[in-house]
């Protein structure tokens, strides 16, 4: 499954500068905020959360929420994606792929999930 989504850097900016701290928690973990040093980073770590509710097939919602996967980098700076376990079994999740990139204005993440073939 591949899931995709784009927002504006400007937007999240924005947002984080009305509600402080409460916007940043609304989407992210501990974790998360530690690792999100720029607008750019976050707005990234935004558009990776919706691409991977696409990529679930669900949205943001009661299926799946900003909370139900980790956003983190590996040893050479890749963002990966963890998953609350409720969720890995769920939806049967057996790899994911994520990738985000900065550019214009805009941030943008593709997500691909694989999951265990249920045959």
């Amino acid at each position: 499954m591949i899931g995709i989504d784009i927002v504006s850097i400007d937007r999240i900016a924005n947002a984080k500068i009305r509600h402080g701290e409460l916007f940043l928690r609304k989407f992210l973990n501990s974790s998360e905020i530690e690792i999100a040093k720029s607008d750019a980073t976050i707005a990234g770590f935004w558009a990776a959360k919706e691409a991977i509710s696409k990529a679930l097939g669900c949205g943001i919602g009661a299926e799946f929420s900003f909370n139900d996967a980790t956003i983190y980098k590996d040893s050479k700076g890749a963002p990966k994606i963890k998953f609350v376990k409720h969720i890995e079994s769920k939806f049967n999740i057996k790899s994911s792929s994520l990738s985000i990139t900065h550019d214009g204005g805009f941030a943008i993440a593709a997500v691909i999930i694989e999951r265990i073939n249920s045959h």
